[in-house]
């Protein structure tokens, strides 16, 4: 190669698409080979699928990656949260006619914040169906919900709407700001249009009351800890701990105790925040496609 030349890159499109569910349109990434080992990219609050948007292409060469947005959030529909329960179960179940509607019967779940106990609610219904766990500050551990949770907690506890209207402050956009950089060590890395694009999502009218609704719903995935913690005792999937380190939110402390339960567990601590893919999306990435051809998974 003389110095004018370049390497070259296969470049692999991402396409976007939706999916008609339950009268709902469940808004999608999908990107990769039809006959690759399947990825299913579950987000956090308060983003969407967007938070895959780097990472998708740069795996797409080695795995099949779908990356749904839920009801209510990025650009699926968003029906008033009077006409639909916006609860983690109902979210899961529409995940779930979702990952069929596409005929997945196996992949491996990349979780995260809100997608952990979705995801987790997902192999709990059906456990056969997956062959991997990428986890990246999703909790399933009581040792995870520290000071963060106590203003929610109060909330589970007395649900008034004076505790409510005391949770309004997580939507708005200073805080959604502060989740991407709190805990990054060089914010001028992380792309100020991510919290931008969220935000426009939570101005929705009507979207504050769907998010007051699912804070008030994380109390029931607390209870199926033990559920959660069962599987990964029993099914034993190989699981890849990606984890923000310095996140308040679901901080170190959730991810240390999933070693007592699974046999098959690599843990990197990466020393960012809680949006981790900002910042490390590269080594990331590489740490995914190291340990899931590691383990030979098929389609």
């Amino acid at each position: 190669m003389n110095a004018l030349e370049t390497p070259t890159r296969t470049h692999y499109a991402v396409h976007y698409k939706t999916a008609r569910i339950n009268d709902l349109d469940i808004f999608y990434r999908e990107a990769g080979p039809q006959s690759a080992p399947v990825i299913l990219l579950l987000h956090g609050f308060p983003t969407s699928s967007n938070m895959f948007r780097n990472l998708m292409p740069r795996l797409a060469g080695s795995f099949r990656l779908v990356a749904p947005d839920y009801p209510g959030f990025g650009q699926s529909s968003m029906p008033d949260h009077k006409a639909f329960e916006y609860s983690f179960e109902n979210l899961a179940k529409v995940m779930n006619s979702f990952v069929e509607s596409l005929g997945l019967t196996k992949y491996s779940l990349y979780v995260m914040d809100y997608g952990a106990p979705i995801g987790y609610r997902l192999a709990l219904l059906h456990p056969e169906r997956v062959q991997g766990l990428i986890v990246q500050n999703g909790n399933a551990y009581e040792e995870g919900l520290r000071e963060f949770w106590d203003p929610i907690r109060k909330y589970w506890a007395d649900p008034t709407p004076e505790n409510r209207n005391t949770l309004h402050f997580l939507v708005d956009p200073k805080s959604t700001r502060w989740q991407y950089e709190n805990g990054v060590a060089d914010p001028s890395l992380v792309d100020p249009t991510t919290w931008l694009v969220d935000q426009v999502g939570l101005d929705r009218p009507g979207n504050r009351d769907i998010q007051m609704d699912l804070m008030h719903s994380y109390q029931t995935n607390v209870p199926m800890y033990p559920e959660f913690q069962a599987f990964f005792r029993k099914y034993q999937p190989p699981t890849l701990i990606v984890w923000g380190k310095n996140d308040v939110i679901f901080p170190a402390e959730g991810a240390a105790p999933y070693r007592r339960d699974l046999k098959n567990v690599e843990s990197h601590m990466l020393d960012t925040g809680h949006f981790a893919l900002e910042t490390h999306g590269e080594e990331i990435a590489s740490r995914i496609e190291e340990f899931l051809m590691k383990h030979n998974l098929k389609r």
